[in-house]
């Protein structure tokens, strides 16, 4: 008998296992966190190596193609074969990108750093998206918001950690960093055991057959492209502000690095708390709803962001992160609802191959703002969120269950 990971989740009468829950989002913020700091030092790396915006854009676009184009193989593997430790090798990764980093003498070793750091991240996600659903006892939306409100406060996290700590010291204190990466791997050397227990229970119990919905396979894979492009404009959206949104306020406003890096700490705080919004509103109203309102509802104060002075840029960013993020956690569990038993392909399809489009993107957006202006830029991206009414073709989830 094969054990697969679909046949390892316990019994959602059990109860959601809030320690599991805990530890895996805390990982998730600890990674996250140190993935944020590639983009919170672009200006400490753009004036040190005189780069310009493209070769900012290849930087993003080194670490989103290496946490994307792996996520997937990972996830398709270990829907089948199951390993409860590599969460801590992924961190692993992350470790070693992190001190390649700190250490960098080049463009190109920073292309390397940053791809590590992909590579961890790639690993960790599918895996991790995996546990929380098996953890959740049946609540995969709060689980979700859980888990991704760990990844989101990590990542706003980062640009205050370089502020106050790589900006004054410089690119060697990123090694600092270090024990984050190593607390990590402890905590998910703890939670192996745990999934390894429960895929031991599995096998003893015997193979589950996943439930079906009554959709058919053009229906379903209609439904999963229209959740792609949606994650697609929010994480175009989202890495224009990551990455270019300090550069904004400089250039824009005269802000010093460390004040630009407090404001894009305020936007990043919004995306978590819609993050952790996103997941009971969407079980309790229906996710549908929450995808449909989240990305297209930020439309009119994306439009109006590019011509806002810097009391309402800071203050539409709020908004924009938080009513955005609201949406991830929604779509994460729609699309496992139309997969069911694919949980690590669906977790790296939308956590690797969209990230990864949107590194594109953002590479896409370096040169457009090196031969126009970071303005522009946003006025352009300000009409994503128009691709929200792509949500009206998405089937509805909780009506195909009641009649199944």
């Amino acid at each position: 008998m094969e054990l697969t990971a679909a046949t390892a989740a316990p019994s959602a009468r059990a109860g959601p296992v809030y320690g599991v829950i805990a530890a895996i989002s805390v990982c998730h913020l600890l990674n996250d966190l140190i993935q944020s700091l590639v983009p919170a030092i672009y200006p400490i790396l753009k004036t040190a190596y005189a780069l310009d915006f493209g070769q900012i854009g290849l930087i993003t676009l080194a670490f989103q193609l290496t946490a994307s184009l792996l996520q997937p193989v990972v996830g398709i593997y270990t829907d089948r074969h199951p390993l409860p430790f590599s969460l801590a090798v992924g961190m692993g990764f992350t470790l070693l990108g992190l001190l390649l980093l700190a250490s960098a003498s080049s463009f190109g070793l920073i292309l390397a750093a940053a791809a590590l750091v992909g590579t961890g991240s790639s690993i960790f996600h599918p895996e991790s998206s995996r546990i929380a659903r098996m953890a959740s006892g049946g609540r995969h939306g709060l689980a979700q918001s859980l888990f991704q409100v760990g990844g989101n406060f990590g990542q706003s996290i980062g640009p205050l950690l370089a502020a106050f700590i790589v900006v004054p010291r410089g690119q060697g204190s990123v090694s600092w960093l270090s024990a984050v990466a190593l607390l990590g791997i402890l905590i998910l050397l703890g939670v192996g055991r745990w999934y390894a227990a429960r895929l031991r229970e599995s096998r003893a119990a015997g193979p589950k057959k996943p439930g079906q919905l009554p959709f058919s396979r053009q229906r379903v894979a209609g439904a999963v492209t229209v959740l792609v492009l949606l994650v697609f404009s929010k994480n175009f959206y989202t890495a224009s502000l990551t990455s270019y949104y300090t550069f904004y306020l400089i250039q824009k406003f005269g802000l010093s690095v460390q004040t630009a890096q407090i404001y894009l700490f305020v936007f990043l705080g919004s995306v978590a708390l819609g993050t952790i919004l996103g997941g009971p509103i969407g079980a309790r109203f229906g996710r549908k709803i929450v995808i449909w309102g989240s990305i297209l509802g930020v439309l009119p104060f994306t439009l109006i962001l590019p011509y806002a002075d810097l009391f309402w840029t800071v203050a539409l960013t709020i908004p924009i992160g938080l009513i955005m993020a609201s949406s991830f956690p929604a779509i994460i569990v729609f699309a496992q609802e139309l997969v069911p038993g694919r949980v690590g392909v669906v977790s790296g399809l939308f956590f690797g191959v969209t990230f990864g489009i949107a590194g594109l993107g953002a590479a896409v957006l370096g040169q457009v703002a090196d031969h126009t202006s970071i303005e522009f830029v946003y006025r352009i991206c300000a009409f994503l969120p128009a691709l929200g009414l792509l949500a009206v073709f998405l089937p509805d989830t909780r009506a195909a269950a009641r009649e199944a």
